[in-house]
């Protein structure tokens, strides 16, 4: 037998040469098909090389063809057919054909179907499949066990299969040993992992890797780096699998010294030049705040996918550049990136902060493009995300409207759903429907948490509803179980303030349960500057000057309190002091689309070509206005 399917292989040889040649070449199937020496074996590889290209309209084609010809009378052909149509993504077809060939079944259509499952993240219905192998009486090999170890659904199943090695001798195998380490700690079984792993007479770099990066995965970085060290100490070199794994852990502790010896190491050993090894740099330095760096190493990488992009839009979102985060989604789409969900949830935040809706939109026209959210090619947890990063970029939009129909077309809806909905309506000043959302969200039985509370009081202060800020806070521990926190008496000293109710706001700050902070006082100065009252406006400066004498924001507040006030020695003093003292204010910032850009403009830019232009005409304004008594504010 052996020698006759050798003897088949070595003559279908310069077919197999033929088949990816016709395929690299996009020749006509046809050709291949109308051939008269066209066998089993020429179909098996024209076949795998399907799989490589993910084609799957040549494959759909030569499937007919072998059901036409009686072709499909082997096990091997099966196999090669799910194998085609699993690396092509389509698990249904690939099932059709295994259910259809039933009387062919065997370990190796078994392997393939349930690898299938697997390697398309559909676990459970893998390892169903494992379980009816059992039952069928065909029994696992080497290869089945991996696969299926991958796909149990928790820690005993994961033992069950594990006990079922000892019987078949396949203990010490390291590939198994290495998808059992990492099943044992997905489910934090740390234990059961370190026994395995102690037990293998071999340990190689794959299975220094597995336990790395199983650590990583459930967040027991210290334990990542341990393992790190005793690699080394083992005399084991790491590969380019074990530095992603560690700086994985380094990136989530900040280490930034550590990494950039992983960095020094990497290049030692050429890593660096290989695509994951750079995107984990990219995500290390990010994550302990070199931009800059990463930035760099970004550059350098000549064929960017879709994680260098993400991570370094990420960076950029992460560290406050929304700008620069939607400027780099532009160029990832001129590079012919598409986006995925992670893009999408990292890009829509920053289009929120910059108030882009045309940007936010066209995102939007590309999820419902892609079926992206809204029960589209995502499941629910992926599907409730994405629409609350969507609903949350159109509330800050102001654009209400189309939150209100993405919310509530969301088929799964959680807490923060419900809290950008609130969030959303009270900012532009819609108490009412703010309220609203919240009774009918405390009707579907969810609970309220304290940034609901902090929506809610939100929403009374900018609607004017004092009534119902003031019942909400005293409601909020008796009814609701939410103690209130400083954030909540800062919403009602703010809700007050704006309703020129300044004594009683004065008269919380001092009588409230919580210490109050610089933040608290900073509100109702805030509130006093709205209500020109200088008086109570320069008690609030006294507390506040205690706690944070170096912010800005008190100055600012405060030389605008006596400008309104026509008190304009003491503005001039207020800007001595900052002067003296060396404070300086923020630069304010502004931005707007123009033609689907984003252009930034900060106080005193002289950058735009035509700025001369631009000031004169402001100096030209602003005259007659100084004139009739106008002070510009700081």
């Amino acid at each position: 037998m052996n020698k006759t399917s050798n003897v088949s292989w070595v003559f279908i040889k310069p077919w197999s040469v033929r088949c990816f040649r016709f395929f690299s070449e996009s020749s006509s199937l046809r050709r291949f098909l109308q051939h008269s020496a066209t066998t089993i074996p020429a179909c098996n590889t024209f076949l795998q090389s399907c799989a490589q290209h993910s084609d799957i309209t040549k494959g759909k084609e030569l499937h007919s063809w072998m059901l036409r010809n009686n072709f499909l009378t082997s096990p091997l052909s099966i196999t090669s057919l799910i194998n085609m149509y699993s690396k092509c993504n389509h698990m249904s077809y690939a099932s059709s054909v295994f259910e259809i060939s039933s009387h062919l079944h065997n370990v190796y259509t078994y392997n393939a179907i349930i690898a299938g499952f697997i390697g398309n993240n559909l676990y459970r219905e893998g390892f169903d499949l494992y379980f009816h192998m059992r039952y069928e009486g065909i029994t696992p090999d080497k290869f089945t066990f991996p696969c299926a170890i991958k796909g149990c659904p928790e820690v005993l199943e994961v033992q069950k299969v594990h006990s079922l090695l000892f019987k078949f001798g396949l203990e010490l195998d390291v590939f198994i040993g290495s998808a059992l380490i990492s099943c044992y700690l997905k489910f934090g079984a740390v234990d059961s992992a370190h026994d395995v792993f102690d037990e293998l007479p071999e340990r190689d770099a794959v299975l220094w890797n597995s336990m790395i990066n199983g650590y990583v995965q459930i967040g027991e970085f210290e334990l990542a780096l341990q393992m790190f060290k005793r690699m080394g100490e083992d005399g084991i070199v790491p590969n380019n699998i074990t530095a992603t794994g560690v700086l994985s852990a380094l990136a989530m502790n900040e280490s930034l010294y550590n990494g950039r010896v992983i960095h020094a190491f990497v290049i030692k050993k050429g890593q660096d030049s290989i695509l994951a090894v750079s995107n984990a740099l990219i995500d290390m330095y990010g994550k302990c705040k070199c931009v800059e760096t990463a930035v760099e190493i970004f550059e350098m990488i000549a064929e960017k996918d879709i994680f260098s992009w993400n991570s370094i839009i990420s960076i950029h979102e992460l560290s406050g550049d929304h700008h620069g985060a939607v400027r780099l989604f532009g160029m990832m789409l001129c590079a012919g990136i598409d986006p995925d969900l992670v893009t999408i949830t990292t890009v829509l935040p920053a289009c929120a902060h910059l108030a882009a809706l045309m940007h936010g939109r066209e995102i939007h026209r590309y999820m419902i493009a892609k079926g992206l959210g809204n029960n589209g090619n995502v499941n629910d947890f992926d599907d409730m995300y994405v629409n609350n990063a969507l609903v949350d970029m159109y509330a800050k939009c102001g654009n209400m409207r189309c939150a209100h129909t993405v919310f509530e077309k969301t088929s799964v809806k959680d807490l923060a759903s419900w809290n950008i909905m609130i969030m959303g309506y009270g900012m532009h000043g819609h108490g009412n429907e703010a309220l609203s959302m919240f009774d009918r969200m405390c009707a579907e039985k969810l609970k309220p948490d304290e940034v609901t509370f902090v929506a809610v009081l939100s929403a009374c202060s900018h609607a004017g509803l004092l009534s119902h800020g003031r019942e909400y806070l005293w409601q909020m521990e008796p009814t609701y179980g939410v103690t209130p926190t400083i954030e909540h008496y800062v919403c009602v000293i703010d809700m007050l303030g704006r309703a020129g109710q300044l004594v009683e706001a004065y008269q919380l700050l001092l009588t409230m349960p919580i210490q109050s902070n610089a933040v608290a006082w900073r509100a109702f100065l805030s509130t006093c500057e709205l209500q020109g009252n200088s008086h109570l406006a320069e008690v609030a400066a006294q507390h506040i000057f205690k706690l944070e004498p170096e912010h800005c924001g008190n100055y600012v507040l405060m030389s605008n309190v006596y400008g309104a006030a026509g008190r304009f020695e003491e503005v001039s003093e207020v800007r001595l002091t900052m002067l003296e003292q060396n404070i300086k204010k923020v630069p304010g910032c502004s931005w707007v689309e123009v033609n689907n850009n984003v252009r930034v403009f900060f106080t005193g830019d002289r950058a735009h070509p035509q700025a001369a232009l631009i000031y004169k005409r402001l100096d030209a304004l602003l005259a007659p206005l100084c004139e009739h008594g106008y002070m510009p504010a700081i």
